[in-house]
């Protein structure tokens, strides 16, 4: 068996998971997320160390549970993505490490936007900036803080902190690495993509990725903490997004996986490592574990948050959602929805830090269960933008809290006009255990674990129907970027 971690943006989870799927319940840890002003927000590498050792202990004293007699052969390790760690020789924090939602950089992104290096860096690397991506972000240190990274030694990410002073090295996950400096084909770095940044001077900082299959070993005083044993394989990544596609099932070229959480990402399996060029810098091209396979990502803003927004301001518990769903019936008594909620705009399948959300045809009769799902249509509507922008040609995975909802997931289905597959548990811990026992030589057994997942069947008159929204949806979303261009 191997022990799993997850360490989110505020809660790291940890367990144990058998090669045919069983797993034991998720032990949780909470670490700070420090809001700033400025825009600034920033975690505490120590603290967030702390809440991996905590997790790991405790899933590791449930290993009885799941049959004493199976071996713990590797922890592997995915987490959040961008942002920026940087971190000195010893693996110690310059600083606390700033998140993806830190938002000091905006300015610099904006100026990337308007004198085009936004769009010929996406042209270069596939990789589609926003204030929390580590370019705009080391961009910022270098204007405002240069003596952070004259002592810094790496700037990396969340998993490869951890790993740094799990096992002593310096290494990064081909994933994290690929946004945005990474050619996914070569698994080097663009040395013009830095350059147009104006970081050429800060490549030094920057750890070569680690080749697919590679395993790090635990440090003695570091196992002797965890509960583990000496030398155990640690796998690092891939981070969240790509460890939930694997983990949900992705295998094909062209099977695509919708994340339904906080934030919507949608993503499809492909063999091309070239770029895609399009007007909008969108979304992410991604190396993965394995040779000649890649990502391409939509990481949209809107999700469960704007959700939980509504739910709230109408005074409705999430676990009435499905209730409450089901009293609207389709096209929410002709209430229609903009889900753009996020204070940061969006950015895919298309960029633009204006963008906010609207509800349209209110009336007398609107009652909360048409506002609500006028919400979920229209974060359906969303993903079906993203997936047709990729170019999904086959089945569909779904994971995240959304997808555990089971009329919003037959919403998703209806709009995407496909079924979907649904893994409910575990979903990042599984890819990331996957890509172990991967790198250990002794795969799982890809269908044992896709049985693992429901179904949620695309009812046809749904299809149907939402195919009309889905085209009034797009009208609307032109003509609302027309009103922000002018705001």
């Amino acid at each position: 068996m191997i022990v799993g971690v997850d360490v989110g943006t505020s809660v790291t989870k940890a367990q144990l998971i058998t090669r045919d799927g069983r797993t034991t319940p998720a032990h949780e840890a909470r670490s700070t997320v420090y809001t700033l002003p400025g825009q600034r927000v920033e975690q505490d590498l120590e603290e967030v160390l702390g809440t991996v050792v905590t997790v790991v202990r405790a899933a590791v004293a449930d290993a009885e549970g799941l049959g004493a007699d199976e071996p713990v052969e590797a922890l592997a390790i995915t987490g959040q993505g961008d942002g920026l760690w940087l971190r000195d020789a010893e693996g110690r924090g310059v600083g606390r490490a700033l998140s993806w939602m830190d938002g000091r950089a905006a300015d610099i992104l904006d100026g990337w936007t308007a004198d085009g290096v936004a769009q010929r860096v996406h042209q270069r690397t596939g990789a589609g900036m926003f204030p929390g991506s580590a370019a705009p972000l080391l961009a910022h240190l270098a204007k405002h803080e240069p003596e952070r990274l004259a002592e810094a030694a790496v700037a990396g990410y969340c998993v490869d902190a951890i790993v740094q002073r799990f096992t002593g090295e310096i290494t990064v996950d081909a994933s994290d690495a690929s946004q945005p400096f990474l050619n996914v084909g070569s698994r080097t770095y663009d040395d013009q993509a830095l350059d147009l940044c104006g970081l050429a001077p800060h490549r030094r900082l920057l750890a070569e990725p680690a080749p697919p299959g590679t395993l790090h070993t635990l440090l003695p005083e570091v196992a002797a903490e965890l509960g583990l044993p000496a030398g155990l394989p640690v796998s690092a990544g891939p981070f969240d997004i790509p460890a939930c596609g694997f983990g949900s099932g992705l295998a094909e070229v062209g099977e695509g996986n919708l994340i339904i959480g906080t934030t919507l990402a949608s993503q499809v399996l492909t063999d091309d490592p070239a770029p895609q060029v399009s007007d909008d810098p969108a979304g992410m091209l991604l190396a993965t574990p394995y040779e000649g396979r890649y990502l391409r990502v939509m990481p949209a803003m809107i999700g469960t948050a704007g959700l939980d927004w509504l739910l709230k301001l109408l005074g409705v518990r999430i676990q009435e959602l499905d209730a409450l769903l089901a009293q609207s019936p389709y096209g929410a008594g002709g209430v229609t929805a903009l889900p753009f909620l996020s204070a940061s705009g969006e950015r895919a399948p298309f960029v633009d830090a204006r963008a906010r959300g609207r509800l349209d045809g209110l009336s007398p009769t609107t009652g909360r269960a048409d506002l609500v799902r006028a919400l979920c249509e229209s974060v359906a509507y969303s993903a079906r933008h993203c997936m047709e922008t990729l170019g999904v040609s086959r089945a569909v995975t779904a994971c995240g809290g959304g997808a555990r909802s089971g009329e919003w997931a037959r919403i998703f289905a209806g709009v995407l006009g496909t079924d979907l597959h649904v893994t409910d548990d575990a979903v990042g811990i599984r890819g990331a255990a996957q890509v172990a026992w991967d790198a250990l030589g002794t795969p799982v057994d890809a269908e044992a674990w896709r049985a693992h997942r429901r179904t949620v069947t695309a009812d046809p008159e749904a299809t149907a129907f939402y195919a009309d929204g889905y085209a009034a949806y797009l009208r609307t979303l032109t003509t609302a970027r027309e009103a922000w261009s002018t705001t």
